[in-house]
């Protein structure tokens, strides 16, 4: 299989949008988490998907007009969006729970970032661990699920 130039570039293009689109979601999604989990006392859970459901927001409205460009049915790429989302938090959910409960990461001691302590650091440095899954897997669905592209080019089609 021959690897088209402008295709590549095309590609490139794309995951950098998309990884500047993945880190406003990022800082929405962990500033979401801080306030209400650290500032507010919320629970880890309440507040990791609080700030999923903010971020998936604003995801797959600039996912959808600006990396992938699609004029396709609104309604099925939001139901596929949606899906794609609930897997891969599911996945963020099992990578949270085995740092925290299974190595016990929720105990670490809050200067565990010497020029940047915080309070619950282990929680937090979890959400951040378990944001790169999250990441990785979200793209890899959104690109060959929800926003695919056939091989004549046109988005979304079988």
């Amino acid at each position: 299989m021959k690897i088209d130039k402008a295709q590549a570039k095309q590609t490139g293009i794309q995951l950098l949008k998309y990884g500047v689109i993945g880190a406003l979601n990022t800082l929405i999604t962990l500033v979401a988490f801080y306030l209400l989990n650290t500032v507010l006392g919320l629970s880890y859970g309440i507040s990791n998907v609080t700030g999923y459901v903010l971020g998936v927001i604003n995801s797959f409205v600039w996912n959808r007009n600006w990396v992938f460009k699609t004029k396709n049915d609104v309604k099925r790429e939001l139901l596929l969006f949606v899906c794609g989302f609930l897997i891969c938090l599911a996945l963020q959910l099992c990578v949270s729970w085995i740092l925290l409960e299974g190595l016990d990461w929720k105990h670490l001691p809050d200067d565990i970032i010497p020029f940047f302590p915080m309070k619950k650091a282990g929680q937090n440095i979890v959400m951040i661990v378990a944001m790169v899954a999250y990441t990785l897997a979200n793209y890899i669905y959104n690109r060959f699920v929800t926003f695919r592209v056939d091989p004549s080019g046109t988005p979304g089609k079988k």
